[in-house]
């Protein structure tokens, strides 16, 4: 039998971040919260949270609380049904989703759809950010029950539905252009004019110059964790950068940027991929995604079916 007062401390204290609040939120005493966490490690064998601050959960914890949460989708599809179930002292615990996105896709549409969806629902959010290229990785460690990522092929246990391309372009001003490329945009002159990276995993800039010259170039970087941030830097001649359309479009209208080499865009096709036990009880989610994602993002032009969603 599993023992569900012990996972729902383990779950709350990841949740939280600390043992104390997780007590807050559950009424009990922290002493309470520490005494079920410490007896379920020492009956699973297994550490499930790193103590800390916050606390966080290792990867057999991660599992519990993705356990949990769709344990918590459950009750309240049968509280709905059943609302002489619902004990009127004991304290309302409402499920937090866990989710992943990147970061550009954040700063420009996906903020849209977790809005709407929040407004018409009892679900707490928890939005994680990653690369595009690396979502997918905490969908298969249990780490999210949903991602946008780059990954095409469909995550074991999960539904796949193709949302659209989110477009790059390598921008510069037109200051930093002269400076830079006085001969043009080559080869040699990238080698030499610094760019900017969002982080280590960013590939974006080092792609675009693969598929432009058709090989790899080294070139200096200023690293910059932050899409606004990284549209602000452009402007301001720090370097040059991949940006999304959605961020530069008036900028490039107004000749305040300038794109590189004109018509060279760089397309980045995005995925919704969601845990397959939690996809129909969130199909209001999955609906929100698809839809505002299709305002917002261009199509995938490779691809002649249309989108379509896959089950692993």
């Amino acid at each position: 039998m599993l023992d569900y007062p012990a996972l729902r401390a383990v779950a709350t204290v990841v949740q939280t971040g600390s043992f104390e609040r997780a007590a807050t939120v559950l009424n009990v005493t922290p002493s309470a919260i520490s005494q079920r966490v410490k007896q379920l490690e020492e009956r699973l064998g297994v550490v499930l949270v790193v103590r800390g601050t916050p606390c966080t959960a290792t990867e057999k914890g991660e599992w519990l609380c993705r356990h949990m949460e769709n344990v918590g989708m459950l009750e309240a599809e049968l509280f709905g049904h059943l609302p002489a179930l619902v004990d009127p002292d004991e304290p309302r615990q409402r499920v937090t989703l866990q989710i992943a996105t990147n970061a550009d896709s954040l700063g420009t549409w996906f903020v849209e759809a977790m809005s709407t969806f929040a407004r018409n629902s009892s679900y707490l959010l928890n939005i994680a950010v990653d690369d595009q290229d690396h979502t997918a990785e905490w969908l298969q460690r249990g780490r999210v029950i949903a991602a946008v990522t780059s990954l095409e092929k469909p995550i074991r246990g999960c539904r796949r539905f193709a949302l659209g391309v989110l477009r790059y372009h390598a921008t510069a001003t037109p200051d930093f252009v002269a400076r830079n490329f006085p001969q043009g945009v080559t080869a040699e002159a990238i080698r030499n004019a610094p760019a900017l990276t969002f982080s280590q995993k960013d590939r974006l800039q080092s792609t675009w110059v693969r598929q432009t010259f058709g090989r790899d170039l080294d070139y200096p970087t200023h690293w910059l964790p932050s899409p606004q941030s990284f549209v602000e830097a452009t402007l301001s001649g720090m370097g040059w950068g991949m940006n999304p359309t959605q961020l530069t479009r008036e900028h490039l209208a107004s000749g305040r940027l300038v794109e590189l080499i004109a018509d060279t865009p760089l397309d980045v096709p995005l995925f919704w991929q969601i845990n397959r036990f939690a996809a129909d009880r969130l199909a209001e989610l999955t609906r929100e995604v698809i839809s505002v994602a299709g305002r917002n993002l261009g199509k995938d032009r490779s691809k002649t079916d249309p989108p379509a969603f896959d089950r692993a």
